[in-house]
């Protein structure tokens, strides 16, 4: 493994300048700016890897421990890092050796400007969750120091765990179709999201498969979050006759939509059923109930955490991409088909 000694023979300059850059006192040392630059890039061509628990046992208060870093977008999403990080904390890895996290916000579609993803000098490895189409064009171009497990999204040249979203969404046309509805709808944030774009995928090309319409004013997009959900629903309640039931890709989404349905007096399930996705925790708690597709974030951030460790740890033989299967979780406001 490259150290601090070969790059500073690459880069034409002393172990101590090379020291001061990688650790972030190079602009404080009053290092050119061109010199910082040439000791990076020795050290990407390098692939260095810092040894950051041994750094930190300098002190008497480090530990020693991996440092993980959870990349996660700044936005409505955040409210499920509550789940993930319950995961990491109940996997095998914490339990038994501890782990350091970081958690570092980013806003969507601007991961190329978190420079210590790029240099690596803060911590051992990377989750990155919520990705967004050009985020993942960014990761597919750059040479990262340090191993990277991508949560919910899939990318050639990266690890990745998520569940199979376009069999989600097919899960929930089928059920549907086994209900006999002839009319649904489709309720879909506005966010750039390979997940949500194949979850919505699935649903519409099962429903039409199974003749099922899903008809364009039945097809709503709105933000990311309660009240565009609430924004969506009103409109679709003040168009065309409603949908027999309706699939909102987020738990979010579709409690703003009950309760705009509520307001109006559309009532659910009589006048039309719905199925959120996350299975959120407060999804038990809506009126009525919300039936939802479950995500067992806790499974998947174990797994994230647990595979991440293994990257640390180079020389074994890993799978590509993990997959966990979804399930619908039965409620009031789309209730459960006996013998489907």
């Amino acid at each position: 493994m490259s150290g601090i000694r070969d790059i500073a023979k690459l880069a034409n300059v002393s172990n101590g300048t090379v020291s001061a850059v990688l650790n972030g006192k190079g602009d404080a040392l009053r290092i050119a700016a061109a010199t910082r630059e040439r000791v990076w890039e020795a050290a990407r061509a390098l692939n260095y890897r810092p040894n950051i628990p041994a750094r930190r046992l300098r002190t008497a208060d480090d530990t020693g421990v991996p440092v993980v870093a959870l990349f996660w977008t700044w936005d409505t999403r955040s409210s499920l890092m509550g789940r993930f990080l319950k995961g990491i904390q109940s996997s095998p890895l914490c339990q038994e050796n501890g782990v350091e996290l970081l958690i570092q916000p980013y806003a969507s579609s601007c991961l190329g400007k978190e420079l210590s993803l790029l240099r690596g000098t803060r911590f051992n490895g990377a989750i990155i969750a919520n990705a967004t189409e050009l985020d993942l064009a960014y990761l597919s171009q750059v040479n990262l120091p340090l191993p990277v497990v991508l949560y919910q999204r899939s990318q050639e040249g990266y690890r990745s765990i998520q569940v199979d979203h376009y069999a989600s969404g097919c899960e929930v046309a089928e059920l549907f179709h086994a209900k006999g509805f002839r009319q649904v709808g489709l309720i879909t944030p506005h966010v750039s999201s390979q997940a949500i774009q194949l979850r919505q995928e699935g649903f519409v090309e099962t429903a039409e498969r199974l003749g099922m319409l899903v008809a364009g004013e039945h097809r709503l997009l709105d933000a990311f979050s309660e009240q565009g959900g609430y924004e969506a629903a009103a409109r679709l309640s003040s168009g065309p006759p409603l949908p027999e039931a309706l699939f909102v890709l987020c738990d979010q989404m579709a409690i703003g939509a009950l309760t705009a349905f509520r307001e109006r007096g559309i009532e659910v399930p009589g006048q039309i059923q719905v199925v959120g996705y996350d299975d959120s925790e407060g999804a038990a708690f809506t009126v009525p109930s919300l039936t939802s597709v479950h995500l067992p974030v806790e499974r998947m951030a174990a797994a994230a955490i647990g595979l991440l460790a293994k990257l640390i740890d180079p020389g074994r033989e890993l799978a590509v991409i993990e997959t966990f299967a979804t399930h619908i979780v039965y409620r009031n406001s789309c209730p459960e088909v006996k013998n489907l």
